[in-house]
Formats: structure tokens, sequence, C-alpha cells
């Protein structure tokens, strides 16, 4: 008998119907002598809907009342679920993260698992229960209600089957796999069989939302087996990311992470101490600034350009204006509907020759790329979000459809 852990994000859980696809799944994987553990998210847009509720009543609501509030979402899928497994005549038991056990520090909205104590959970497994648990979710030591932040369901998973060990934590989602592009982007990406903790981490990282990074760290260190899977699609087998060695001179994937503002500060060298605190301020309130992007083009360093999320724009312009005395000389533009293409290779340091090829193809193709930033583990590229699917499907159509090219 082997102790199973599967995830469902919201999309699985989404209505009735979807409900029950996924009990099923779930009664499957027991009936044939496995001990189940399931986590869930929220319903759907459930919890977008109820961060719009919030925001009708306090347009500026406390952090603590803002994760008691929006982890409702998980407990209400984890109920439900566990309804619907029980209406197939099969036992089981919803626990919010705190009855689970989920021990987090007092971060909301951005909360880190610090233990888990999995008494009750292991209780409920020799009472024959399937239990469902509520992701996303904790109690810090001041035993308040914390949340971990987008795609924090992931987390709780893999947090989960490290501290149960068990055989494998199972991802299901609406796509079969991970494929070298997003397949709604790019309709000849390729499904990958297997892939490394280090490759899946830096796609997830970039942009490729099948799963949240944290938790693909969280599943090097304990070595947990993932597989990602399709809840809606009749397919044993999905994509396992595993410690695997990592094949020599082939790109992993391309990610893609749109609604990316570009800031520019004008006659502004990136060394100022200034520059340094402006990057510290917005540290601190959670908005990270990409500054490893370099202006294509730029000879100069009086020029600070980098990059937020689209949703992060009032925040930092608050911070700007408050460090900077813009006098005429030195001003701040920003500019909105701009996306981050990252093709993913960390086997070996030829990132040079990828990124001179993206360039020739896209030139080729007329697309002007705005900023570049190129390691040993990717090649990011910044250009209006009005070009991006074009920009996709050439790369990926010659870094991965064509015979010998790297």
């Amino acid at each position: 008998m082997s102790l199973i852990v599967q995830k469902f994000g919201g999309s699985s859980v989404a209505d009735a119907h979807h409900l029950y696809n996924v009990a099923k799944i779930i009664t499957s994987t027991y009936s044939q002598g496995n001990d189940v553990v399931v986590v869930v998210s929220a319903q759907g847009d459930t919890t977008d809907h109820l961060l719009k509720k919030a925001y009708e009543v306090n347009s500026n609501p406390s952090k603590r009342e803002m994760d008691a509030f929006i982890s409702a979402g998980e407990q209400m899928s984890a109920s439900l679920l566990a309804m619907a497994i029980e209406h197939l005549g099969f036992s089981a038991i919803s626990l919010t993260g705190w009855q689970a056990g989920f021990k987090t520090d007092d971060c909301y909205g951005d909360a880190q698992i610090t233990d888990i104590i999995t008494d009750r959970i292991k209780e409920e497994i020799k009472n024959k229960n399937i239990v469902i648990l509520a992701g996303f979710q904790g109690i810090s030591n001041e035993n308040n209600i914390t949340t971990l932040g987008r795609g924090g369901s992931d987390t709780s998973a893999v947090a989960i089957a490290a501290a149960l060990e068990a055989e494998s934590c199972k991802i299901y989602t609406d796509v079969d796999g991970i494929y070298t592009s997003d397949p709604r982007i790019v309709t000849s990406a390729k499904k990958i069989n297997e892939i490394s903790y280090d490759e899946m981490y830096e796609l997830s990282y970039r942009g490729a939302q099948v799963m949240n990074d944290r938790s693909i760290l969280k599943a090097k260190k304990h070595k947990v087996k993932v597989e990602v899977l399709s809840s809606m699609l009749n397919k044993n087998r999905g994509t396992i990311i595993k410690d695997t060695p990592i094949k020599n001179n082939i790109c992993s994937g391309i990610a893609v992470i749109n609604k990316v503002v570009k800031l520019t500060l004008t006659n502004i060298n990136s060394e100022n101490n200034t520059v340094n605190k402006l990057l510290e301020s917005l540290k601190k309130i959670n908005i990270n600034a990409d500054i490893s992007l370099r202006t294509v083009g730029q000879s100069d360093n009086q020029n600070f350009s980098f990059t937020i999320p689209e949703s992060k724009l009032p925040q930092a312009m608050k911070i700007i204006n408050n460090l900077f005395p813009f006098d005429g000389e030195s001003q701040v533009f920003y500019e909105k509907d701009k996306s981050k293409i990252s093709v993913i290779n960390i086997s070996e340091n030829i990132n040079i020759n990828i990124a001179s090829i993206i360039f020739e193809i896209l030139s080729e193709a007329k697309i002007d790329i705005e900023m570049v930033a190129c390691d040993n583990k990717r090649v990011t590229i910044l250009l209006p979000t009005l070009h991006m699917s074009d920009a996709v499907n050439i790369i990926h159509s010659k870094l991965f459809e064509e015979d010998n090219l790297i």
C-alpha cells in the first residue's frame, strides 16, 4: 500500500461536474489500495471574486483580515469535494490548513511554511478516511490564519508529501504535462516526459504557470517526485519532475510573463545610492524589480531601466516620486503592455549563441527586441505584448522544431 498526495487546481474543481470528475479520480486511486491525501485550490475565479468583495468594503484592508477572508475559498473547495466523495460511497474528511497542522511565519499574503504537525492527518488515514486539505493556507505562531501567496496550494501539496514521505505528489491541472511552451500560444509545443527540478524551477520562475516556483524548490530539497498531469483528459502519464540528468545542448522550454511595465529613470546613474534605496524600498513591499535586463543599443549608464509587474505600478510610482526630485533634467517614464520571453537552457553556457539566434530570427520577422538578459540558465527578451505570440512561435520553431540547431 502506498501513500499518494494529489493536488487539484481551481479549474479542476470549478463546478459540480468537475468536482465529481475529481472525486472519481481520487476514489479510483484509493480503491487500488492506496492511502490518499488531497490538496485543493479555490474553485475557478473564487479568490479573485473574494478580493473584489473585500475591496468593495475597504480599499486598504489589513493583511491579517484579508488572509482570514480569502482562505475561505480553499475551505469551501475542500468541503465540497469531501461531500462529492461521500456521495460516491467513500469516507472522506476535509481539513483547514490549521487543522492539518500547517505552521507558518506571520508574513500575511506570502507566508512560508515552518513546520507541519502531521498527527491529525495520520490519524484520519489510520481511520481509512480520504483526507482533503485546504491548500494555500496555514496558521502562524500567534494562531492567525495566513496564506502562502499565489500558487500556494502547489507548495502545500509538495510540503505535505515531504512530511508524510509519500510515494509521489501528483499535480492535476487543465493540461496533461509540461510543454516546451504554452500550448495555448504554440500549437506545436512538445510535451516533456521528464524534467529536472532545476529546469522546472527556472521555467516556473520565468513565467510558466503550471506550477508555483517555491513548490519546486521544496520538492528538490526533500526529493519529492512530482508528476504534472491532467484532471480533464484520460491520460495515465504526465510529466515527471525529479532529480534527473540534464540533457546537454537541449533547451528546456520557453516561458512568458505578460502584463509587464518597463520603467526608465533618465539622467540617473544606476550606481546612485538613491537607486539602491529605490530597489530596497520596492523589495520591502514585495515588488520584484527585474534589473537584469539591459536596453538594446544603450551605450551610456545615465538612464536606469527595469521592469515590474503592471499591477504594482501605482505602488512603485509612489515610491519613485518620494525618492527622486525630478527637476526637468531627470524624468521617469513607464511603458505598459510589455512581455518577457525566456528561453531556458541550463545544460551548459551556450546561451550567448541562443541569444544571437533569437536576435537574428526576430530581426528577419521585423520584431524589435527592447531589452535583453543572458546568463548560464536563460535568455530573456522584452518586447511589446502585441508581438509576443508571433515571437514565441518563431523562437519555438527555430529552437525546438529544427534538427541539429544548437
